[in-house]
């Protein structure tokens, strides 16, 4: 009888039961979607013959709106993150104001370009763009410089990157990029980084972004601070003057502080020790009030100089040497006041470049014409509906009165009975406003088109190497270097080594073979053979180092007084009122917050090591100074100044740190004073630090232990 109770029954409902599990487990299975085999299709089955070029009229015509595949695809992918953005998740943000130099009648009719003595409020957003919300802030990335002028016309928001090119050509391949960058699949790695498999695979097959690939692997991707990173309007818009005359134009956002980045050892170090770093420099800056100040400049090109490059003005992926078309500074953006709420105002901010005013303007660039459809539909999704304009921190200063009714969060009470246009009702209004220039209606370029509805690229798009080249040959020797460390750095990181090969010999080869060889030799590659693409054009650009960035001065920059109790308290205020007086923020260091001299420090050694300094004067004083040599916190703080190439000074006693951190007794950029007061030593490190880093000690650093 026991052994028949331990036996199980084979009743219908136990029975039901498994079949009701395998019909779940054959249900699941039925939903995993396994590409293997399978060909590319919509969401509705139809199976796709071209899934690189969105369709449009002729080559170099405008996209079509009729291309269901691309609205498709990118409808989907607006839609794939509830509620954080897709891409520049994590961001920061100020406002400011906007002032024109001259008044830009002849090329625009934009009446925020008219008045000089004009302010236009601003928002502008920082970002990066691969990782989430909670991500570092120095990673190796891609960043927004996304800039709402809030005009008396209407907004015009001006969405760009701190890149003057893209990652592809056309809009359709968005979505492809952005999943091969984003963390993998499988586990959600990495985040906030371009390192690992699925970003290099795709890069590799699609030679459009080697020139892209090749900025993000330079020290533009790791900036210093977003108060000396460059923006860019990226795409080729249009300027259109009152008498309807249009001109290509590019936009510029040049740093009044010059621009500089970060070292790859520093970005990596400042992700863990102040992953808010640029938030909290951008932030900080603003409340002492150094505000941040950005000039605007135009590449400006006729008409009827359209196709005089060797490079088509509608690719995103190239841009126009400045040696070529300089750029024409109109105006001034300072950034005064920061958010009161940043999840109302930094998080609720909806860019769109397709937000313009009279007289700015579209082109055909196939990248842009996507961007057009996509940013209005993304809101959508993360703001809760088409009323996202009603949010404050988007809401223009002009009127804004349509026919557009009720959705979701609305907030707009309209009075009237009609809801529509033509209407009498209301005796017509709200109406049309004529173009002319005293109605200021706004009126799309008259550009005539006559093609044939194509899914092509054109011819004009096929050259992905020559620029990738102008930009190589115009870094200096420690760019480079830094640009090589990159790519083996990345490409170590990714595990499949055909990806690896790929890259190396199928697109740096074919625009740097010194560079490619180079990278093949970190990766343990044979050296890899001459390319054969055929490069054209110019062979140098000098204004894309941003060696040839730099601004000497050390306005707003951060400069660390080392010390300890028995250090020098006069030095230390005689140090603190002169740089103050250069406009520099000095801080003083300590092991401790105990006073020195009655003087209380304003950090620790170890809250904020020397990676969140621009330069370091270590303070003289006996007794000081034999405390700092002692503490292996403070040798490593003068050690890591000194490795990562940054103006040095010791005072008096202070050389003992220096000596106690073994760092040679001569090098670049270290200037020592047997006073502890020293003005001749304090100009000489003024001067170096103003230049940013000491790149002439690069091997000297080297050598020094870590």
């Amino acid at each position: 009888m026991a052994g028949k109770a331990n036996t199980p029954k084979s009743t219908p409902q136990a029975n039901g039961r498994a079949k009701s599990n395998d019909a779940k487990s054959n249900d699941l299975e039925r939903n995993r979607v396994r590409p293997q085999g399978e060909a590319l299709r919509t969401n509705q089955g139809v199976k796709i013959a071209d899934n690189q070029n969105s369709l449009r009229a002729g080559p170099r015509g405008p996209s079509l709106l009729e291309d269901f595949i691309m609205r498709e695809k990118i409808t989907h992918f607006d839609h794939e993150r509830i509620p954080e953005r897709i891409v520049h998740a994590r961001g920061s943000a100020a406002h400011g104001v906007f002032k024109a130099y001259e008044s830009m009648r002849e090329y625009t009719k934009a009446a925020f370009l008219q008045d000089p003595a004009a302010e236009t409020p601003v928002y502008v957003r920082f970002s990066t763009v691969q990782g989430p919300r909670g991500s570092a802030d120095t990673v190796r990335d891609v960043r927004g410089f996304a800039v709402k002028f809030y005009t008396q016309e209407g907004n015009f928001d001006l969405v760009g990157n701190n890149m003057p090119v893209f990652f592809i050509q056309d809009a359709i391949k968005f979505p492809d990029f952005v999943h091969a960058v984003k963390p993998e699949a499988p586990n959600e790695m990495p985040t906030g980084g371009s390192a690992h498999d699925t970003f290099w695979d795709f890069v590799s097959l699609v030679p459009e972004s080697a020139h892209m690939v090749l900025w993000t692997m330079s020290d533009r991707a790791i900036p210093r601070s977003l108060r000396t990173m460059e923006g860019f309007g990226i795409h080729t818009f249009r300027f259109v003057n009152a008498k309807g005359k249009a001109r290509f134009v590019k936009f510029h956002w040049r740093p009044v502080l010059g621009s500089y980045s970060l070292l790859w050892d520093e970005a990596q170090k400042l992700a863990g020790k102040d992953p808010d770093f640029h938030r909290r420099d951008l932030w900080e800056a603003i409340e002492r009030g150094d505000y941040p100040e950005y000039e605007l400049g135009v590449q400006i090109v006729e008409e009827a100089d359209e196709h005089k490059f060797d490079f088509d003005l509608l690719d995103p992926t190239k841009l126009i040497p400045e040696e070529l078309v300089p750029v024409k500074l109109i105006g001034k953006m300072t950034l005064n006041r920061n958010p009161d709420n940043f999840f109302a105002e930094t998080e609720q901010v909806a860019f769109h470049p397709g937000h313009i005013v009279p007289g700015i303007d579209f082109s055909n660039d196939p990248l842009l014409q996507g961007r057009l459809f996509s940013y209005t539909d993304t809101q959508i999704s993360r703001l809760g509906g088409p009323n996202f304009h009603e949010i404050p921190i988007n809401r223009p200063i002009s009127p804004f009165v349509n026919n557009q009714r009720d959705a979701m969060h609305r907030q707009a009470i309209h009075v009237g009975q009609a809801s529509y246009e033509p209407n009498s009702l209301n005796d017509g209004w709200p109406k049309e406003t004529a173009p002319a220039a005293e109605e200021g209606g706004f009126e799309s370029y008259q550009e005539r088109v006559e093609s044939t509805k194509i899914r092509v690229r054109s011819e004009s798009f096929a050259d992905h190497f020559s620029q990738a080249a102008l930009f190589y040959n115009s870094m200096s020797e420690p760019e480079k270097d830094h640009i090589a460390a990159a790519y083996q750095f990345e490409l170590g990181k990714v595990t499949k080594p055909e990806i690896r090969a790929r890259q190396v010999n199928e697109i740096l080869a074919n625009f740097d073979a010194d560079l490619a060889a180079k990278v093949a030799v970190g990766l343990g590659l044979p050296a890899p053979k001459k390319g054969t693409a055929k490069l054209v054009g110019a062979k140098t650009s000098p204004a894309l180092s941003l060696l040839n960035r730099v601004k000497p001065g050390i306005k707003t920059r951060k400069i660390a007084l080392l010390a300890a109790p028995g250090s020098d308290g006069a030095a230390i205020k005689q140090l603190q009122q002169a740089l103050k007086g250069e406009g520099a923020t000095p801080m003083l260091i300590a092991p401790t917050l105990a006073a020195i001299d009655g003087i209380a420090p304003d950090a620790t050694i170890a809250g904020l090591p020397s990676i969140m300094f621009d330069a370091v004067i270590v303070v003289g004083g006996a007794a000081g100074a034999k405390t700092l040599a002692q503490s292996g916190d403070a040798r490593h703080f003068v050690l890591e100044a000194f490795k990562h190439l940054k103006a040095i000074a010791a005072l008096g006693a202070g050389r003992d740190v220096l000596a106690a951190a073994q760092l040679p007794a001569q090098a670049d950029g270290v200037a020592i004073g047997e006073d502890s007061q020293s003005a001749e030593v304090l100009k000489a490190f003024i001067e170096t630090a103003g230049q940013h880093r000491v790149w002439s000690r690069a091997a000297q650093a080297e050598s020094v232990p870590a």
